[in-house]
């Protein structure tokens, strides 16, 4: 009896430890995450690694083997991540002190070399962070204020992202975009000395084109002027009497409307003034 529940005992063990041993085998690998397998400190192979013209669900996700108390696995995300930088302070081309907050977006393309020279996400993104920041300081300490507002910000981002993709490269990432959330001058006196000197440069702007629209305005009266003076020259070359018979009753016009028509004028009557009342003689 004690030999037949000494067998039994024996069972029970070994079905237990088959099932430790097949339950330490398999890992489960989800769709969101790339598996590094590492056997004696080694990376071996990897499950559901990242492969831009493979879609989700055929790259190796799900359940996987290995060689159980002997081979470790690693999970990575393969997901687009994001690397906040701390807000820092840069100073522009044109001597503008900025608080520049910006943030990356990059994911893991080689796991393999991510675990060889950081470890871990966490562990890149202690690497990445300066980098970014630095970057960022050389980039926007090369232009002026104004090129944060305007098309040259999207070049200044271009530049910054090809520069620290070629450094996360290094660590099995890949950079795909770097963008700016906020740019904004120190606050106290810097930012009111700097929108003193924002407004002195608009007064001066605008008393450049205020003196350009006087001088166009003037060129533009002086060559109304000419052009009607050789208008009123032509008129006299071809009908010299019509011409000082218009000229006189503007004259007239302009003499007994004076004082909305209360005017007075004492004349002789054979006054040269008056000869258009005359008629022909």
């Amino acid at each position: 009896m004690n030999s037949v529940i000494q067998n039994y005992k024996t069972i029970i063990i070994a079905v237990i430890g088959l099932v430790v041993v097949l339950l330490a085998s398999v890992v489960i690998v989800p769709e969101t995450h790339q598996a590094v397998v590492i056997r004696t400190g080694q990376p071996v192979r990897i499950f559901n690694m990242f492969r831009p013209d493979q879609p989700y669900g055929q790259t190796g996700a799900g359940l996987q083997l290995r060689i159980p108390f002997v081979e470790q696995v690693q999970m990575i995300d393969r997901r687009v991540l994001d690397l906040d930088m701390e807000r820092t302070q840069v100073l522009s081309n044109d001597q503008q002190r900025l608080q520049v907050d910006a943030y990356a977006r990059y994911r893991i393309i080689d796991p393999v070399k991510l675990v060889e020279r950081a470890g871990n996400e966490r562990q890149l993104e202690s690497q990445l962070l300066p980098i970014l920041t630095s970057v960022v300081r050389q980039e926007l300490g090369r232009r002026p204020f104004s090129a944060l507002i305007n098309a040259e910000r999207g070049t200044a981002m271009a530049n910054i992202t090809r520069t620290l993709d070629r450094q996360a490269r290094n660590y099995g990432a890949q950079v795909l975009d770097v963008r700016i959330k906020a740019a904004d001058l120190p606050e106290g006196r810097p930012l009111d000395a700097a929108f003193t000197r924002m407004e002195t440069d608009r007064q001066e702007e605008a008393a450049t084109i205020r003196a350009a629209g006087q001088r166009d305005a003037q060129i533009i009266q002086a060559s109304a002027s000419a052009e009607a003076a050789r208008i009123y020259a032509d008129a006299y070359g071809k009908d010299p009497e019509f011409y000082d018979f218009y000229r006189a009753m503007q004259s007239y016009r302009q003499t007994f409307l004076t004082g909305e028509g209360q005017s007075t004028m004492v004349l002789s009557e054979d006054s040269e003034y008056f000869r258009q009342f005359k008629g022909k003689r």
